[in-house]
């Protein structure tokens, strides 16, 4: 298929599911329940717990007393002593509300990327300020904790995806029937693209990657490529191949 093709294709997915009902129990997606908050820092916890079953996530999230972010750090661990998810025991999931919590103390999340981001409007930059940020409110340190917020890479260009972080962004800062638009101070156009291993598959499909391996690369690769379809905002494609693979219709 020639990229014009695959434009029309993924311009007319775009529009079709650039609706609410794309969002329900029946089609699981954690945006449902981060959706119903519209909140910068419950809509992260979605973001960061996004990984494996879309149906057993949704679930978990449900579980979710997103209240405790305002409570103290006693009632956090009681509540939530009992709460895990795959990688991440409770203690992660506590270490991870009082963080938030700590942060909302201080800072809004919005503003922290932004200071990384506004010198090269680089949502990268952004994003290590952040996480740098996060772990020095609360210092708490295990393999399932720093699998769920990330650390600083050493080498940028050899890095993983941080899809999560990545889809969190998207729906921060774009504005549509599905993404929230929250945030005011990133622009769109800078946003990258969430790669996980299907819509990384479907792009290899549809010869929008050429890059072979899974990785930051990749994700700058695809989004240049997007960005050729619209420049202004290339991210709005996301959605559309992440169901395109998800329903297996490529």
């Amino acid at each position: 298929m020639k990229l014009a093709e695959v434009k029309i294709l993924l311009d007319k997915e775009v529009q079709t599911r650039n609706n609410i009902a794309e969002l329900s129990y029946d089609k699981p997606d954690p945006l449902l329940i981060a959706s119903k908050h519209q909140d910068e820092s419950i809509a992260l916890i979605c973001a960061l717990f996004a990984y494996g079953n879309a149906r057993l996530i949704v679930k978990f999230l449900d579980s979710l007393d997103f209240s405790l972010l305002e409570s103290s750090d006693v009632k956090i661990k009681q509540a939530l002593s009992t709460h895990y998810y795959r990688f991440q025991k409770s203690e992660d999931i506590v270490a991870l509300f009082i963080a938030l919590k700590r942060l909302r103390e201080v800072e809004s999340i919005e503003n922290i990327f932004y200071e990384g981001y506004k010198k090269e409007e680089n949502v990268l930059d952004g994003l290590w300020n952040f996480i740098e940020t996060l772990k020095k409110v609360h210092p708490h340190k295990s393999r399932g904790y720093d699998f769920l917020v990330g650390s600083l890479p050493k080498k940028v260009s050899a890095t993983g995806t941080y899809k999560r972080y990545m889809m969190y962004l998207r729906w921060m800062v774009r504005k549509d029937a599905l993404d929230m638009g929250l945030w005011s101070k990133i622009d769109k156009k800078d946003l990258l693209m969430p790669l996980d291993t299907h819509t990384f598959k479907v792009s290899e499909r549809l010869g929008l990657l050429k890059r072979k391996t899974y990785d930051m690369k990749a994700s700058i690769e695809l989004t240049n490529t997007l960005s050729t379809f619209d420049t202004l905002d290339p991210i709005k494609y996301d959605f559309a191949l992440y169901r395109l693979g998800q329903e297996k219709l490529v």
